[in-house]
C-alpha cells in the first residue's frame, strides 16, 4: 500500500499537463446587418489540438442579460421552441469550418434578430482553464439603400469603333448610421464578368484588369453627377467594350477602425454593341509600262465613316501575288499627319481624301511584280491620342515592265592552237553585230568546257569561269586550282573581247570550248541585273597524240682493263614525239649476277640534270671524291669516267636518262624515262680469296665471367706479304636464339687501327684488338644475361696493287657462334639458404619453449581434477 499512495498525485499532475487553457473567440465589437440579408458569425476555439471535433452551443439574448438556447452542434433538443421552426426551414444553421471552428448562419435577417449572441463550448475538465464562451452584439438596420439605372435600360446601344459613350446609375441610402457607399461598373460577355472601374467605400478609384492603361490616359472615367448620380465615360469604344453593363453598389460601415459590408445591390444599365467600320481599298489590277517611263497607280478608299478619321496609306511591292506581306518592302507611306515617307524615285500624293497616287519614276525590269495598297483609319481619342478603327489591303496589282533587250552576236576564235602537250592555247570571245545598245548596259563572259565523245551520249558542260555584273570572276571546280597556279588565265582585252589562255595544255584539256556573253542593265540603286545571254559556237581543241619514245644505248670504248685503270662508258640518246627535249642522266651500278655480298642492290653514283648541273649521289669513297666524272659530249650523248678502279667496283653500270619538255619558259615537264643496256666491269685476275670464321674457347660462361671471341681470317690462293694486306673488321650480335632479329653493331676496327665502339645500355664492357696478322679478338667484360646470342664478324680486305694503290675487296661474313650466359646457382642460393636455415632454427626453438610452458602451467590443474574424479568413482563403487 505504501507504493500505491502517490498515484492520485501523478494523475492530477498529468491532467494539469494535458489540460491547456482554452479561449473561445467571436468577432470583436458589433456586427451590423440590414433586414433581409444574411448574418454569418464565426466562432473558434484557440489552443485546441484534440483529434475529435469540438462541440459548440449558441444562445441569444435581446437585452444581453438572459440568454435563450438557439442551436447546438451535439444536442438536438438544445434549441428553444421559438427557433426550432426556423432551424427546420434552414433559416438558421450551423456550418462547421474545422474541428475547432463553426459558423452561425441566419438567412433573411429580421429586426427581432437584433441582440447578443453567445458562443460556448461544453467542458468536462475538473479545473477551468481559460474562457469557454464569448459574446458578440448584432445590430439590424432597415433597408435604406436605393439603386436605380436612371432611365429604363435600352435594349442595345449601337456604336462604331472609336465613338464615345456614357452610362449612368444612381445610388443613395437613408441609414440612421454613418455608412459609406461603394460603386462598381461590371461588363458581362456571355457568362464571364469583368470589372471595369470601381469607386471604393474609402473614396478611391480602382480600374479593373485590362483597363489600367485606359484609365491612366483618361479614356475610361467615373464621375459623380449631383448628389446620387454616377457616370461611366468611355472616350473611344473598342471591340472589347461590347457587352452588358451593370452597376453594383455596396454599403459599408466602419467601427473601431475596421469596415463591414452590410449589403450589396446591382442593376442592369445597358447593352453596348460595337459595329465594325466598313473599309474597302481598290487598285487597278493589270498595268503595263515601258522601261524608262513612269508608273502611276491609284489607291481608292471607300468607308462609311464621315467623322474626323485620318487614313494612313502604305504601298508595298512583292515578286509574288500570294502574300509575303507585311514582310514585303515598303515603297512609300503617308501617315495620319499627311507626312510622306518615300525614296527619290518614288512619290506619293493624294488628289482628294479618298484617292492616293503612287508614282515610280524611270521604271526598269526589276520594277515588274505586284503592288499592294494598305490603308488604316485612325480616329482621335482622349488627350490627343489616336486609335486604329479599321484597316484593309487591296488586291495585288500586276505590273509588267516591257523593255527593249540588246541585240548582239558572239563569235569564238582559237588564236593559238596546241600541237603538242604543254603548248599554249588561246581563245578569244568577241561581241559582234551589236544593236539597240544603251549606255547603261555592260557585258560579261562565262567560259564552258565539254568533253568530246565519239558516241551520241549527252555530256554535261562544265563551268570554267563566270564573270558577274560587278566584274568579279568566280572559278569552277575544274579550273579553280589551275587558275590559282597561273595555268588558266581569264582576261578582258577590250570592251567587246574576252580571252582565255591555257599556259600548259594537257591531254585532259582536249575537248570543246564555248563562251556565253551576258548583258547587264544598271538599276536606279546602282546595282546590275542580267538581261540577256548569248552563246557562241563551240571550238574544238584537239591534236593527235602519240606515245613518247626514248631510247638509250650505252657502249664501252675500251673493252678490257685491269684494276687501277680508268673505266669509260658513253650513252647515246634518241627520242621521238617529245617537244624540244632536254635530258638528265643518272649513272647506276649493280652487283653482277652470282655476287651474294649485296644482292639486288642498285647504287646511284653521279647525275647530271637538264641544266647540266652535276651532283654526286651515293658515292661515299672519301679517298676518291674526284674519281668519277659525268659530262655532256653532245645534246644527245653523255660520257662517264671512273678513275683508279678497284676490285670492289665490279658490277653492271647503266645510264638512266629522263627527257624533259619546256613548260612556260624556264619550267620543265618530265616527258619520258629510259634505261640503257648494262656495261659490266669484271676483273679477270687470280687474286687471293679471303674467308672469315669465329672461334671461342668459352661459348658458355657464368654471369660476370669474361667472353672471348676470335675473328680468324684465312687467305687462299697467291701468297701476300702481310704489309700488302689490311682489314676492316666489325663485330655484330643478334640477341636471340635464332637469327630472326636485326643484328646490332658492337664494335669496329678499320684498316688504320682505329677502334669505334657502338653505344650500349648495358653494364658489360667491350674491347676489340688485333692479336695477330689474321686474328682479331673481341672481349665482353662482366657478362650479363642479356649478352647471350649469336655473334659474327664482317671483314673487308684491302690489297695493295703493284702500282701501289689499295684495292678494296668484297666484304665477307663469318658464320655466327652462339654464346650462352649461365647463372651461378651456388652463389645465387647461398644467402637465401643461410637465412632460411637460421629462421627455421629460431622458429623451432621458440615452438619448443611455448610447448614446454603450456604443458607445465596449463595442464597441471587438469591432472589433479581428473584424480579427484577417479577417487569419487572408486568410493562409490566401494559403497
Amino acid at each position: 500500500m505504501g507504493r500505491l499512495a502517490p498515484r492520485p498525485l501523478l494523475l492530477a499532475l498529468l491532467g494539469l499537463a494535458l489540460c491547456r487553457g482554452r479561449v473561445v473567440r467571436v468577432p470583436s465589437g458589433s456586427l451590423v446587418r440590414v433586414v433581409g440579408t444574411e448574418l454569418v458569425i464565426p466562432c473558434n476555439v484557440s489552443d485546441y489540438d484534440g483529434p475529435s471535433e469540438q462541440n459548440f452551443d449558441w444562445s441569444f439574448s435581446s437585452s444581453g442579460s438572459s440568454f435563450v438556447e438557439l442551436a447546438s452542434t451535439w444536442e438536438a433538443g438544445f434549441p428553444a421552441q421559438p427557433y426550432r421552426e426556423r432551424l427546420q426551414r434552414g433559416e438558421i444553421l450551423l456550418r462547421r469550418t474545422a474541428n475547432d471552428g463553426v459558423e452561425l448562419h441566419i438567412k433573411n435577417v429580421q429586426p427581432s434578430d437584433q441582440g447578443h449572441y453567445k458562443c460556448s463550448t461544453p467542458s468536462t475538465d475538473a479545473t477551468v482553464q481559460g474562457n469557454y464562451e464569448d459574446i458578440v452584439q448584432v445590430k439590424v438596420l432597415a433597408d435604406a439603400l436605393q439603386v436605380d439605372a436612371g432611365a429604363p435600360p435600352e435594349p442595345g446601344l449601337s456604336l462604331r469603333l472609336g465613338e464615345p459613350f456614357e452610362l449612368r446609375c444612381s445610388a443613395s441610402t437613408a441609414s440612421p448610421l454613418h455608412t459609406h457607399l461603394a460603386l462598381l461598373w461590371e461588363l458581362q460577355r456571355g457568362t464571364a464578368r469583368r470589372s471595369v472601374l470601381a469607386l471604393t467605400h474609402e473614396g478611391r478609384f480602382r480600374p479593373g484588369p485590362g483597363y489600367e492603361q485606359r484609365y491612366r490616359v483618361g479614356d475610361v472615367r467615373l464621375d459623380t453627377v449631383g448628389a446620387d448620380g454616377y457616370r461611366l465615360s468611355v472616350a473611344r469604344a473598342l471591340a472589347a467594350d461590347q457587352g452588358s453593363y451593370r452597376c453594383v453598389v455596396s454599403e459599408w460601415i466602419g467601427e473601431q477602425g475596421s469596415w463591414q459590408e452590410i449589403q450589396e445591390k446591382a442593376v442592369d444599365v445597358a447593352t453596348v454593341l460595337i459595329q465594325p467600320t466598313v473599309l474597302r481599298v481598290a487598285v487597278a489590277r493589270n498595268v503595263s509600262v515601258a522601261e524608262g517611263k513612269g508608273l502611276d497607280l491609284t489607291c481608292n478608299i471607300t468607308t462609311d465613316r464621315a467623322d474626323d478619321v485620318r487614313p494612313e496609306v502604305t504601298w508595298y511591292f512583292s515578286r509574288t501575288p500570294d502574300g509575303t506581306w507585311p514582310g514585303a518592302p515598303v515603297l512609300a507611306r503617308l501617315d495620319r499627319d499627311s507626312l510622306v515617307h518615300s525614296s527619290p524615285h518614288v512619290a506619293l500624293s493624294h488628289v482628294d481624301a479618298r484617292s492616293y497616287h503612287l508614282l515610280v519614276r524611270d521604271v526598269s525590269k526589276e520594277n515588274s511584280g505586284y503592288y499592294f495598297c494598305h490603308v488604316a483609319l485612325w480616329a482621335p481619342g482622349h488627350n490627343r491620342s489616336w486609335h486604329k478603327v479599321a484597316e484593309a489591303r487591296s488586291a495585288p496589282a500586276s505590273v509588267d515592265v516591257t523593255w527593249l533587250e540588246p541585240d548582239y552576236q558572239v563569235y569564238l576564235n582559237a588564236s593559238k592552237v596546241p600541237e603538242f602537250s604543254d603548248d599554249l592555247t588561246e581563245l578569244e570571245c568577241r561581241i559582234v553585230d551589236m544593236k539597240s545598245l544603251q549606255a547603261s548596259v555592260r557585258f560579261t563572259v562565262s567560259w564552258y568546257y565539254r568533253v568530246n565523245r565519239r558516241s551520241d551520249d549527252l555530256v554535261a558542260s562544265e563551268l570554267l569561269a563566270v564573270m558577274n555584273g560587278d566584274w568579279t570572276l568566280k572559278y569552277g571546280d575544274r579550273s579553280k586550282q589551275r587558275a590559282q597556279d597561273g595555268d588558266f588565265i581569264f582576261s578582258k582585252e577590250r570592251t567587246d573581247t574576252f580571252s582565255f589562255r591555257i599556259q600548259r595544255t594537257t591531254e585532259e584539256d582536249r575537248g570543246s570550248y564555248y563562251c556565253a556573253v551576258s548583258a547587264w542593265t544598271k538599276q536606279r540603286n546602282d546595282s546590275w541585273v542580267k538581261s540577256k545571254d548569248v552563246f557562241s559556237k563551240p571550238v574544238n581543241i584537239f591534236w593527235a597524240s602519240e606515245d613518247s619514245v626514248l631510247v638509250v644505248k650505252a657502249r664501252q670504248p675500251k673493252p678490257f682493263f685491269a684494276a687501277g685503270n680508268t673505266f669509260e662508258m658513253t650513252c647515246k640518246v634518241s627520242s621521238k614525239n617529245i617537244k624540244s627535249p632536254r635530258y638528265s642522266v643518272l649513272i647506276t651500278a649493280e652487283k653482277p649476277v652470282g655476287d651474294l655480298s649485296s644482292p639486288n642492290e642498285t647504287k646511284y653514283i653521279i647525275s647530271l640534270d637538264q641544266d647540266s648541273v652535276v651532283k654526286l649521289e651515293n658515292w661515299t669513297d672519301a679517298s676518291r671524291v674526284d674519281g668519277v666524272v659525268l659530262e655532256k659530249v653532245q645534246e644527245d650523248e653523255f660520257r662517264y669516267r671512273m678513275y683508279q678502279t678497284q676490285v670492289s667496283d665490279a658490277g653492271l653500270y647503266r645510264c638512266v636518262v629522263t627527257a624533259w619538255s619546256p613548260v612556260r619558259g624556264s619550267l620543265w615537264r618530265e616527258a619520258a624515262t629510259s634505261l640503257s643496256n648494262p656495261i659490266e666491269i669484271d676483273f679477270q685476275t687470280a687474286g687471293p680469296i679471303f674467308n672469315a670464321s669465329v672461334h671461342s674457347d668459352t661459348p658458355s660462361v657464368i654471369r660476370g665471367d669474361l667472353i672471348k671471341l676470335f675473328c680468324i681470317i684465312a687467305v687462299e690462293g697467291g701468297a701476300l706479304d702481310p704489309d700488302d694486306m689490311a682489314f676492316d673488321v666489325s663485330w655484330f650480335a643478334v640477341h636471340s636464339f635464332g637469327l630472326d632479329k636485326a643484328p646490332v653493331l658492337l664494335s669496329s676496327l678499320d684498316r688504320k687501327g682505329i677502334v669505334t665502339m657502338a653505344e650500349r645500355d648495358r653494364k658489360s664492357e667491350l674491347s676489340l684488338e688485333r692479336v695477330g696478322v689474321l686474328e682479331f679478338l673481341l672481349r665482353v667484360h662482366g657478362s650479363e644475361d642479356q649478352d647471350f646470342g649469336n655473334y659474327y664478324c664482317s671483314v673487308t680486305p684491302w690489297v695493295r696493287s703493284p702500282t701501289g694503290s689499295w684495292q678494296k675487296e668484297a666484304e665477307i661474313y663469318s658464320k655466327p657462334i652462339f654464346v650462352t650466359v649461365k647463372m651461378d646457382v651456388l652463389n645465387a642460393f647461398k644467402y637465401p639458404l643461410l637465412i632460411g636455415v637460421g629462421l627455421s632454427t629460431v622458429i623451432g626453438l621458440l615452438s619448443c619453449l611455448i610447448g614446454y610452458c603450456s604443458s607445465h602451467w596449463c595442464c597441471k590443474k587438469e591432472v589433479q581434477e581428473t584424480r579427484r574424479e577417479r577417487r569419487r568413482l572408486m568410493s562409490m563403487e566401494m559403497d
